[in-house]
């Protein structure tokens, strides 16, 4: 397999996934997803800046033969997930003089997950510096983007910013630049979603001091890459810190179509109001695509019967996603028919709350909504229109972790 130039000095040696369609036997991957490795050479050092998952180590050991690397001085260690670091061991095997650099907390994470001896792993803190002969690496602690023990790297003279897993995507290709910008743009959207957004009030406190830096080149660890910075540090400044949409996320399950009807006169009522709304029926819904919508919605209406004395298991799991997300939503309603128990609204409460939201009505229907249903959910439509209106603008980050 032949590694691919970047630039003088720099390839991609990492591994392209085109099969894989789930993550963390959680996240579907419609595009498949790539492990990013790069090889950095300086005058005097060489440099591998993560490894990939452990099924393409023969992929990655290849690239390196195709350039004919005998010596790598360090191993960069962004981060110690597997599809990140799996190969790691067999990397330093392969090359007996190289150094794994990680975080402090990184290399005990490595340790835990992986046959890694100690004397192996070279702790490195924010800031510090490694000149490689006419290139210096700058290391950026970065914890939870998106978990605690991540770093990036900032190659100074360049401009170039090896970023882990921000700013990446799930999106496998047969080139590094993507030429379909919407298409990378989407899918980074579906990662932030899912992956970055539960960590969004954290990342938010290193994000401007961040990308202040000079920047020319963005190498994720997944997805192609981003040549022209700015058209994905704008989206995420503002998935982070731009005020919600007027928008809300009607998400719902409906058994004998009591409950479908009730959603379909809610989204009639939103729209009349000028909010905009996109419709998920649970049963079938990609919750990629779910998780998406909730990135920047101002409303989360979830909609379900009363089953078994509480909600639809499908609408539970809808709210445990939105809880564990924890999208910047204001404001959440809860719609839904019941027969001789109305307790579903009971459960969309005990399931969410993370969601720093105000829960600005409920309107249940006892049996096949009727006139008086459909007054309430037009009611409901209106003050939902009438306090985003209130809303104030987003605060920023927060310091604590998660």
């Amino acid at each position: 397999m032949k590694a691919i130039k970047i630039r003088e000095g720099l390839h991609w040696v990492g591994a392209v996934d085109w099969d894989r369609r789930l993550f963390d036997a959680l996240m579907p991957l419609p595009d498949g997803t790539s492990y990013n490795a790069y090889l950095l050479q300086g005058r005097e050092k060489t440099v591998l800046l993560d490894a990939v998952e452990p099924a393409f180590a023969e992929a990655l050991l290849d690239r390196l033969a195709d350039l004919g690397v005998r010596r790598i001085d360090y191993v960069v260690s962004h981060h110690a997930e597997q599809d990140h670091s799996g190969t790691l061991p067999l990397v330093l095997e392969q090359f007996p003089e190289a150094v794994a650099l990680c975080t402090k907390r990184g290399k005990g994470m490595l340790q835990d997950l992986l046959p890694l001896p100690a004397e192996r792993l070279r702790v490195v803190a924010s800031g510090e510096t490694i000149d490689l002969g006419g290139r210096t690496l700058e290391f950026i602690e970065y914890p939870w983007v998106h978990w605690p023990e991540t770093m990036m790297t900032y190659l100074r003279e360049e401009g170039i910013l090896f970023s882990c897993d921000f700013f990446g995507s799930h999106l496998a290709a047969n080139r590094l630049f993507f030429p379909d910008r919407a298409r990378q743009l989407d899918a980074a959207r579906l990662y932030w979603a899912q992956i970055m957004m539960p960590f969004r009030r954290v990342i938010g406190r290193q994000f401007e001091k961040l990308v202040a830096r000079p920047l020319s080149l963005i190498c994720p660890s997944h997805g192609p890459l981003w040549d022209e910075p700015a058209a994905i540090v704008e989206p995420y400044r503002d998935w982070i810190f731009a005020k919600p949409k007027n928008h809300a996320v009607v998400a719902y399950v409906s058994m004998h179509d009591s409950t479908r009807r009730m959603v379909d006169h809610l989204i009639d009522a939103l729209t009349a109001e000028g909010v905009g709304v996109s419709r998920f029926e649970l049963s079938g819904a990609d919750v990629g695509r779910l998780a998406s919508a909730l990135v920047d919605a101002a409303t989360i209406v979830i909609g379900s019967p009363t089953v078994l004395g509480g909600l639809h298991p499908a609408a539970a799991y809808a709210c445990l996603l939105a809880n564990v997300l924890k999208p910047k939503a204001r404001l959440a309603a809860f719609v839904g028919s019941h027969g001789w128990a109305g307790k579903a609204k009971d459960d969309f409460l005990r399931l969410t709350p993370k969601l720093q939201v105000d829960v600005v009505g409920a309107v249940a229907a006892k049996g096949a909504p009727r006139a008086e249903t459909f007054a309430q959910l037009d009611a409901l439509a209106k003050t939902i229109a009438e306090r985003y209106a209130t809303l104030g603008e987003e605060t920023g980050g927060e310091d604590g972790e998660p």
